[in-house]
């Protein structure tokens, strides 16, 4: 597989900052392929006989770490140590870190050249700091890298004490103009509780829940979120966060006897039981997922297009980790029949009003943000109100803006999006017939296209030995960026850069006979052009079966 021309070059600046600074971190939010990157670092640092160790802090992301190690670099050897496993045979060893902390794990660990840390503002917890010292004394020139979504913790601790630099940061507002994630529709929703949500204390950590549940759990400001939901998300799959649990099972409860199916998720739950939930929520038994504190990390459900915040956060990141619940993007494999173009974001807190956008700058001191949130004025009222906003929490008027009147850090308006994709994908696009309703790609041993078909967008990828499949539906930057990361997926630099002479030369005679007579007096038809229209003829049913079948179920839903 390949590296998109993003990934690359947090690739090259992650090898860079480690060779300056010999530590580093690189922020790589949700969509960003941040363990595909990781990957590609640890493997161009271990050559010649280096030794490196991956840590991770659950057993889940040890392994989706080590499998996509293997991916990236298929020919470097790894190994596990974890509670059943103690194998340090492996060029590139991946560990859990409550196992590797443990005094005799320490000890038997051989000298590494390289640690890497995922999820990364874990680093300074004693535990972790245990693992990094023991690697630095062993071998005072190893390096250590880290990657995170969220490097600003919520206890305001720094991550300085490991980390000196920051090599770089991929943005959310990036990966929603290419098409890697959905773009959010935030509203703000004043219930009349606002100014007392504003004096609520702060304690260490966040805000006081306890004290924000006696302002939140009251059946009026319930009644009004669902009738809310009703109006700007009904039935799309939904995640609700709440102050305490009792506040969240009051929300529970509100929904389901309104009729609509829902379900509680707390820490209190037996494993069986939040399973059983989580279950029902993944098949659509249920649409609507109340949780306190439980769902902000580690969970992932692609089709959830609504989230829905009943509680504010004093730390950005939280909000972040919070909204980016929603901001997946599908594959239709996984979930068939379902189509996400977007994630409504329901706030009756204050997070949005305090934070502003979901952008986050990072101070590895730990600081806490100095001056107010970014705002702008809404047209109609002219109140000023939080630059992430879709609605006028104040008029209701809805706001649709531009990149150049809400600048580069809002989540608005992202016009340029497949655009920029084409020019920075490693692959030429094709337009097919003239009409841009078609666009294919092809490679040495796999093509991918998008097609238009009434007002949505089928990507499909197809590859030798295999029968081709539906890879996305939806809007055009999104299904772009799915085709695209197939061929990423299924082919090599050396058949994806747009620079080989093959793509600008005269098609040759044995692909002349695989197309119409009109393409003998087309000119202008180049080589890759020809390629293209070939695979397109040679798979046209399957491809027009595929996308009609998508376009045609009857159970398909807005996510």
């Amino acid at each position: 597989m390949r590296l998109r021309p993003r990934q690359k070059l947090f690739v090259e600046r992650s090898l860079a900052a480690l060779s300056t600074h010999g530590n580093t971190l690189g922020i790589a939010p949700t969509g960003s392929g941040k363990t595909i990157m990781l990957s590609a670092v640890a493997g161009m640092m271990v050559g010649d006989g280096a030794k490196a160790c991956v840590l991770a802090h659950r057993d889940e992301l040890t392994a989706q770490n080590r499998e996509k190690f293997g991916r990236v670099n298929p020919d470097i050897s790894t190994s596990v140590v974890d509670a059943a496993t103690k194998d340090w045979a492996g060029q590139v060893t991946f560990a859990m870190a409550p196992t590797l902390t443990r005094a005799a794990n320490l000890k038997s660990m051989p000298q590494l050249d390289l640690l890497v840390i995922d999820e990364a503002h874990h680093a300074i917890a004693d535990s972790y700091r245990r693992i990094v010292d023991r690697v630095r004394v062993a071998n005072p020139e190893a390096r250590v890298f880290g990657v995170t979504a969220t490097p600003n913790r919520g206890d305001r601790k720094g991550l300085r004490q490991v980390f000196d630099n920051v090599a770089d940061q991929v943005r959310l507002g990036e990966l929603i103009a290419s098409g890697h994630l959905v773009p959010p529709r935030t509203f703000v929703i004043d219930v009349g509780v606002r100014e007392q949500l504003q004096k609520v204390r702060k304690t260490a950590l966040d805000f006081d829940m306890t004290e924000v549940a006696g302002i939140m759990d009251r059946a009026p400001v319930t009644d009004e979120v669902i009738r809310h939901w009703r109006e700007k998300a009904a039935w799309r799959p939904t995640i609700v966060f709440c102050s305490t649990v009792a506040h969240a099972a009051h929300v529970a409860e509100a929904f389901n006897a309104a009729g609509i199916p829902a379900g509680l998720i707390h820490g209190d739950l037996a494993a069986d039981e939040r399973r059983n939930i989580l279950a029902a929520f993944a098949s659509g038994e249920i649409a609507v997922l109340v949780n306190v504190a439980v769902l902000t990390e580690g969970f992932d459900h692609p089709p959830t297009s609504c989230v829905i915040l009943l509680r504010p956060s004093s730390c950005k990141s939280t909000m972040i980790q919070m909204v980016g619940r929603g901001l997946r993007t599908v594959d239709p494999e996984e979930h068939p029949g379902v189509v996400k173009t977007d994630c409504v974001v329901l706030d009756f807190g204050t997070s949005s009003l305090m934070h502003g956008t979901l952008e986050q700058d990072v101070d590895l001191d730990g600081r806490e943000a100095s001056g107010s949130a970014p705002t702008k004025t809404c047209p109609d009222c002219e109140a000023e109100i939080p630059l992430a906003a879709r609605e006028c929490p104040l008029c209701g008027a809805l706001l649709v803006e531009t990149k150049d009147e809400v600048g580069a850090e809002a989540l608005e308006g992202f016009v340029m999006t497949e655009i920029d994709l084409l020019k920075r994908s490693s692959f030429q696009w094709v337009d097919l017939f003239g009409d841009e309703a078609a666009l294919m790609a092809t490679g040495l041993s796999a093509w991918g296209g998008i097609f238009w078909l009434g007002g949505l967008w089928y990507a499909v990828g197809g590859r030798r030995g295999a029968q081709p499949r539906l890879l996305g539906v939806g809007e055009r930057a999104v299904c772009l960026a799915q085709a695209d990361d197939w061929l990423n997926t299924h082919e090599s630099d050396e058949s994806a850069f747009k620079t080989r002479g093959w793509l600008s030369q005269a098609p040759t005679e044995k692909q002349l006979q695989y197309l119409p007579p009109s393409a003998r007096q087309d000119y202008g038809l180049t080589r890759y052009h020809a390629s293209a229209l070939i695979s397109f003829r040679f798979n046209k049913r399957v491809i027009q079966q595929l996308v009609r079948s998508a376009a045609a179920t009857p159970e398909r839903r807005a996510a």
